[in-house]
């Protein structure tokens, strides 16, 4: 799936030692469809060759307002009319204020005057240039002037520093310009969603667990940020990164237990939508052993189960009505190994709630695809299969408009 196909991207590049990792941005955001129009100051040449941007993008690279391979000599105008939206990365200091005042004495600054398209901006600075009170009225301006800034974030700088300032990763700037274009459908909703397995200990070394891999629920988490959602996001055991972590949009809670994950859906009582996507053991053990069970002989160890607390039951128990709708609107998830429609249609009755979705083939624990069917008041209806994360978009337009 290529989520920026088509997009044209105008990808500018201002003088700072984090322009080297720009030549990967560029990769990536062609490799998600868009094509990559490169203008860069004069400064930016001396950290990354216009050659380099050219070879990799395909396109001739602009860095003067008098370049005559523009008919009309009007570079500022042309580049920015076919544009879905400007990216510079980095951008100075320098150039964040000069684009907050309206200055515009090079290519790139003219540009983004002479626009009619989104420009986001991805910082990339010393903290304190950072911190600096010059800085921040910059941002302040820019955020007023509706520019949208991507970052910056903290660690270690090339200076030998640590602090804010530091330029996104090309990964993480490539998944917000992506989130950027998708529909805000969700736009000040808060989402809850469980994602992942549990782990039911057996003794500090063994347990009971699944298939799960996470991966549909992360990128329903992913979906509902890129939507305009605050979520929490409650993982069980698994090894996803947290999708879409540097907006500052979604919080992680890890557990382990069935229970653990009661507990801490339970504490978050102030959400819109509840997506209860872990595949949480029913079944517990009664008495975890504090040691190693050892080996004796060929009889295996006697095991006591207990059943676990129902997550979605009990949340379900808590919906209240706003405007007539259901408050939070539950989504619950079904894997069956038999009889998927029947089994989902008799969950949802069975817990009271307006949603079940359930995977079709229990092949798809693990993999990027899925195929999905949804059962709601209206009847079942299926989801052709598709990348995890296009089928979670695909969801959450289908509850944008349930709610």
């Amino acid at each position: 799936m290529q989520s920026l196909l088509n997009k044209k991207i105008v990808l500018g590049i201002s003088g700072g030692i984090a322009a080297y990792k720009t030549p990967e941005l560029a990769r990536q955001l062609m490799q998600e469809g868009a094509s990559v129009q490169v203008v860069m100051t004069e400064a930016a040449t001396q950290f990354v060759t216009p050659v380099t941007m050219q070879a990799l993008t395909g396109n001739p690279v602009y860095t003067s307002q008098w370049d005559s391979s523009i008919s009309n000599n009007m570079a500022h105008i042309e580049l920015s009319r076919a544009a879905d939206a400007i990216v510079i990365a980095p951008a100075s200091a320098d150039l964040m204020a000069k684009l907050s005042l309206g200055l515009a004495d090079d290519l790139l600054s003219t540009l983004c005057l002479a626009r009619d398209c989104p420009l986001l901006l991805v910082p990339a600075m010393n903290k304190q240039m950072w911190e600096h009170a010059a800085t921040q009225r910059s941002v302040k301006r820019l955020e007023q002037d509706k520019v949208t800034l991507l970052g910056p974030a903290s660690g270690f700088q090339a200076c030998g520093e640590v602090g804010m300032g530091r330029m996104l990763e090309p990964s993480e700037i490539a998944e917000q310009v992506i989130a950027f274009f998708q529909k805000k459908t969700l736009l000040g909703k808060k989402v809850l969603i469980t994602a992942g397995p549990t782990f039911e200990a057996i003794d500090p070394v063994r347990g009971i667990t699944n298939h799960s891999s996470g991966k549909m629920g992360f990128a329903i988490a992913r979906a509902a940020v890129e939507a305009g959602a605050q979520v929490q996001l409650i993982a069980g055991p698994c090894d996803l990164a947290t999708p879409l972590e540097a907006t500052g949009k979604i919080a992680r809670t890890n557990v382990t237990s069935a229970r653990e994950m009661h507990l801490a859906v339970l504490n978050d009582a102030d959400y819109d939508i509840f997506f209860a996507v872990a595949a949480v053991a029913d079944w517990g053990i009664a008495k975890p052993s504090k040691e190693k069970i050892k080996r004796q002989g060929k009889d295996a160890p006697s095991i006591e189960f207990i059943a676990n607390p129902d997550i979605l039951l009990d949340v379900a128990k808590t919906v209240k009505t706003k405007g007539g709708k259901p408050y939070p609107y539950c989504v619950g998830f079904a894997a069956e190994s038999t009889d998927l429609e029947a089994h989902a249609a008799e969950k949802r009755q069975r817990k009271g709630i307006p949603m079940v979705v359930g995977n079709i083939g229990h092949e798809t624990f693990g993999s990027d695809l899925n195929q999905l069917l949804v059962v709601d008041e209206t009847g079942s209806k299926k989801i052709a299969k598709a990348e995890k994360l296009q089928l979670a978009r695909q969801l959450i337009t289908l509850v944008a408009k349930k709610i």
